[in-house]
Formats: structure tokens, sequence, C-alpha cells
């Protein structure tokens, strides 16, 4: 195979990032946005990438010496948008578990200051089984706790030799568990009181917040992208333009020096309270889903760019988002406003296809975490009801009025059946209530404080905004009763 790397020559530079994790999700983010500050003279460093799992491979990488096209595809400022990137920000790629010695030797480099990972929610756990004479140790947290105790060592404890460390796993306050798993180890393993002071004093465990939609590498359109590109790519990684990572510490003006990747352009906010970002993205990003696109499946619609497209879901959405959802979010108007323009571009992306069945998955659960704060920080502060958030309530319970069957919940969109995938709990609730009449099957499921955290009947004309909407697409269809609001 004729690859990328014969192309273009790649700049040797210090080893500064050792990132745990060789997926498409930090190749199209963490790399690219070193690369680019690398580019520009900001940032002089290179990425070393180690394998967290013993199964995979990462010859593949290597045999192209790491070097890579991201393609960013998508809408930006209403204008379709393509950008092909040669990523040579990566060093190298190690295998702990075939050469451990290699990977070891990283605890002794001076040149080393950051640690990235993404082992995946699964990842950060603390396992009380690992054992620090493994090479290397089970699990991340025992991987990165030998490590950094290797590190203590060699470098005596100075305090000056410290990582800074950037979880990206989609949990909330990653660094922080992160954290607490190595210390569960330090006791586990017996290691010195000196070097767990080291430990939280010495390094930087930062929580981050990230987002950039990386489809991975476009099978079915590989052939015609390499001949545009003149070469083949077999670690090619094909993601959307939009990205966003939040990075919070105690110290974020230190960490913003040492990497100043928002300098270099990237959309990169470092901040001592991560909290409001994660409520924007949440709320606007998420509950823009949620609050949407079951009533749009409901529409006949099958994909988020279907729904942006039609006239009636496209008006239902931006009343959602913009008159009931922005004003909640408890950061400047004007910022929040921009991010939610962002995610209706995002949403537009002629270049991936969302299904709304695949963001179905779990909406009671969705509803409560995503569009329930909204309706009641609406209430509390207003003394009245998000029209449309309400409605969008009502759009659930008849998308999950369906009928049992082979253990699982079956609907029914205009005599095509459709799975409703959801806890065992919350299928049994809608199984034996959805032939109830209006009022009385939301005020049942409105009781339902295993689901919300609340009775919601508590909330002064909640159960009638609901039911009044339920009644209505009930007697009118979906369609009708999104284009009567």
């Amino acid at each position: 195979m004729i690859t990328v790397n014969n192309t273009i020559e790649k700049a040797k530079r210090p080893v500064t990032v050792l990132q745990f994790g060789e997926g498409n999700f930090l190749r199209a983010f963490v790399d690219q946005m070193i690369d680019v500050a690398n580019e520009k003279g900001l940032f002089n460093g290179s990425v070393q990438i180690v394998k967290p799992i013993s199964f995979g491979s990462v010859d593949a990488l290597n045999a192209q010496d790491c070097v890579y096209t991201v393609m960013l595809r998508g809408k930006m400022d209403g204008a379709t948008f393509v950008e092909k990137r040669v990523i040579t920000s990566i060093a190298g790629a190690t295998d702990p578990f075939a050469d451990y010695e290699a990977y070891a030797a990283f605890a002794q480099s001076s040149e080393l200051r950051f640690l990235v990972s993404n082992t995946t929610e699964a990842g950060i756990v603390y396992d009380e089984c690992d054992d620090i004479n493994l090479t290397p140790p089970k699990s991340f947290p025992g991987k990165l706790t030998k490590l950094l105790y290797e590190r203590f060592k060699f470098f005596n404890g100075a305090l000056d030799r410290g990582l800074i460390i950037l979880p990206v796993e989609l949990i909330e306050d990653n660094g922080k568990q992160l954290l607490e798993c190595c210390r569960k180890l330090v006791a586990l393993w017996g290691l010195p009181a000196e070097f767990e002071d080291w430990l939280v004093r010495a390094n930087i465990f930062c929580n981050t917040l990230v987002d950039r939609i990386v489809t991975g590498f476009p099978k079915d359109e590989i052939d015609d992208i390499e001949k545009e590109l003149g070469y083949k790519d077999g670690q090619l990684v094909v993601g959307e333009p939009f990205a966003l990572w939040v990075i919070e510490c105690s110290k974020p003006d230190v960490v913003a020096k040492e990497l100043p990747l928002d300098k270099a352009g990237m959309p990169v906010i470092f901040t001592d309270n991560i909290v409001p970002f994660r409520e924007r993205k949440v709320r606007v990003l998420n509950g823009a889903h949620t609050s949407s696109v079951l009533a749009a499946y409901l529409c006949g619609l099958d994909y988020v760019g279907d729904m942006m497209k039609d006239k009636s879901m496209r008006a239902f959405l931006n009343a959602a988002v913009f008159s009931e959802i922005v004003p909640m979010v408890p950061l400047p108007e004007s910022d929040v406003k921009a991010f939610a323009d962002s995610v209706m571009e995002r949403f537009e992306n002629p270049f991936i296809k969302h299904s709304l069945l695949a963001i179905s998955l779990n909406s009671v659960s969705k509803y409560k975490a995503r569009i329930l704060p909204t309706v009641l920080d609406t209430y509390s502060k207003t003394g009245s009801l998000p029209k449309y958030l309400c409605f969008s309530l009502a759009a659930l319970m008849a998308f999950y009025s369906g009928e049992k069957g082979d253990g699982k919940l079956v609907g029914n969109r205009d005599g095509a059946p459709y799975n409703i995938v959801d806890d065992a709990p919350v299928m049994e609730f809608f199984a034996e209530h959805k032939d109830m009449e209006a009022g009385e099957f939301v005020t049942a499921l409105l009781k339902r404080e295993d689901f919300w955290g609340e009775d919601l009947t508590k909330i002064n004309g909640f159960a009638d905004a609901v039911s009044g909407a339920l009644q209505s697409i009930r007697d009118n269809g979906m369609r009708a009763a999104v284009e009567s609001l």
C-alpha cells in the first residue's frame, strides 16, 4: 500500500504528550489540535500513543509512521465545509504488553509534560485485583499509578516533574475520578505516603468536557477520497468541523500557558468551573435532540437531517431551543445562543446520517437529565411552563405507547413497527398504562418518583399541559399536533 508518509516529511519534536488510546476520536481531536498548534509555532511537542488494552494492534498506525489524514466535513457559517489535513503530531505508538520497557521508559523522560486518555467510560475504574508487579498492570488507573510511582522515584519526588493529566472519557468529573482510583491503588499497593502527597501536589488532574462527532474510517467512500487525495491512507479519520474541549482545574492559567491550543485558534476553554459548560451541552445539544426526535419520528421522518429540512419540525425545534432552553442556561445568553446556532449547523451536516431511532434509546432518563431541569427552572423563575418542552413529554408518551412482544415494546408508525428501548420498569409502565385516558396516563407517569426523582404532579399546570398535548396527538396525529403549536 502506498501510504501517506511517503508524501510528507514529519518534523522531529520532543515527546511531551503520552496518550492512552489510539482510537479515531483522539486522533481527530487531541492530535489534530496539537498538530495545528505545532504548525503555528505555539507548541513544540509530539504525542506518543500507548495502547491501553491487550487486544487490538497499533501495527497499522506504525506502518504509516503514525502519519494519517483527518477530514473534517459539515456546515460552517451556513456553507458546506470540507478540510483535509495530514497529521504529523504523533511520534510513535507503543504496545506496553509487547514491549513494556519501551513504555516504562517514559517515566524517566524529562520532556514529558502531559498525559491524555480515552479508555472509554469503563476505563476509569478501581480494580482491587490489579497488581503493581504486573508489566503492565491491568487497569488504566493501575498503569498510570505505576508509571507515576516510577517517575516519583526516578526524580526523587521533585514537584516540578509531575504531569498535567487530561482524561477525555465521557464521565462526569473524569479527572477527579481518575485521581481517586489512583489514590485507592496507592493504599491497596501499600505505596509510601510521600508518593501520595506527590501524586496530589505535583500532578494536575483536570476534569474535561469534549465534543466532536468522529465517524471514523469512511469505508464506503474511501476509493473516491483516496483518488482526490492522490495517496492511500488506511488510517484516515473523518469527523465534523465542530469541536469543543473544556478543561477544568484549580490552575487553569498554568495549563493554558503550557498548552496554548486556544491561542492556535482551537476551540479549547480553560476554566476553574466546568459546570456551566456541561449544562450548556446537556441542555442545548442533548436537549435539542431529546425535545424533538420522537415527535419527528412520528411525523414520518427518519434522520436528523430530514428533521432539519422539515418546515414544521424545524419551527418546533427552533422554538424549543431558542425560546425555552437557551434563556435558562447559566452562561451569558449571547454565548449560549452562539452555541445553539452551532448545534443547528451540526444537525444540518449533510455528511452524517444520524438515525432518530438511535437517539430514541432510553428517552425517559434522557428527558429527566436533559429537559426536566429547564422545565423546573422555567417554572421556578417565571411561574409558567415551557409549552414546547411540555409537548415533547407528550410526544415521548405517544412514541412509547407500544405493544409487548418477545420481551420488548414495539411501537407502530403508519403500520410499520419500531422497537422501543428503555429500562425494564419504564417499558412495563408504558405497556400497562398506554391505553388509559390521557389525563390519567399523564398523572400516573408524572407521579413516578423513581423515574423523575420527585412527584411532578406537584408542579402546578404541568399535568394539564402534557395531557392536553397528548390528547391533541391522539386526536389529530403528530404532525397536525406539532403544527397546531
